[in-house]
C-alpha cells in the first residue's frame, strides 16, 4: 500500500530536510514583518534623458530604464513592471527582490527622474516572500506551499494510523480549526 508508515516517513523526512531552508525563510522573514521588520534598502536617484518620440509605453520603459540601469552597472529588478497614473503624473514601476525602480516622467523637460531602491540581505529574503522574485523562485515557493501541505497530510496520516493518538489527533484537528476560526472572527 502506498500509504504504508515507512512510506510516509521517508516522505514526510525527505520533503521536510530538502525545504527547510527556505521554510525557515518564510517562517522568520513572515513573523518580523508583523512587527514591521522589514529590512533596510539604499535609495538613489538618477536623471534620465528622453527622446521627443517618448511615447510613455510600457516596453519603451523598461528599455529606457534597463539602458540607465546598465550605465550604473545594476543588474535589472526581477519583478513585474507596471504603470500607473497619480496625481495626474505617469509613474513606472518595476518591481524585484534585490531591486527596485520607480520612473517619473517630465514630458515637458524631456526628462525621467529615476529611484533605485537597492536591498539589503534581509530586505532581499523579505521581498522574496512577498512574491517580488523571479519566475523561478516563485515555482520554487509553490512547490514549496504543496509540500508544505504534504507535510501536514502526511503527519496527520501517520498520527491517524496509531490507535493510541486517534483521539489526540481528533481533538488537536478540532482545536486547531476552532481557534482558527476564532481568531478570523476576532481580527
Amino acid at each position: 500500500m502506498f500509504l504504508n508508515r515507512s512510506v510516509l516517513m521517508k516522505v514526510h523526512t525527505l520533503l521536510a530536510v530538502f525545504l527547510m531552508p527556505v521554510a525557515v525563510m518564510f517562517f522568520v522573514t513572515g513573523a518580523l514583518y508583523i512587527w514591521d521588520i522589514k529590512g533596510e534598502e539604499e535609495k538613489t536617484n538618477h536623471i534620465i534623458k528622453i527622446k521627443p518620440s517618448f511615447s510613455g509605453d510600457i516596453s519603451e520603459y523598461i528599455l529606457v530604464t534597463k539602458n540607465k540601469l546598465k550605465d550604473l552597472n545594476l543588474s535589472n529588478p526581477t519583478g513585474q513592471s507596471k504603470i500607473r497614473v497619480k496625481e495626474g503624473k505617469t509613474i513606472f514601476e518595476w518591481k524585484g527582490a534585490a531591486i527596485e525602480v520607480r520612473v517619473e516622467t517630465n514630458l515637458e523637460k524631456l526628462t525621467a527622474k529615476m529611484e533605485v531602491k537597492k536591498s539589503n540581505w534581509y530586505r532581499h529574503l523579505v521581498q522574496l516572500h512577498k512574491s517580488k522574485g523571479g519566475f523561478v523562485f516563485k515555482v520554487y515557493s509553490t512547490i514549496l506551499s504543496i509540500a508544505l501541505l504534504t507535510l501536514i497530510l502526511s503527519g496527520f496520516i501517520m498520527a491517524w494510523q496509531i490507535p493510541k493518538l486517534r483521539k489526540l489527533t481528533i481533538t488537536a484537528t478540532f482545536s486547531g480549526f476552532f481557534v482558527f476560526i476564532l481568531l478570523v472572527i476576532s481580527s
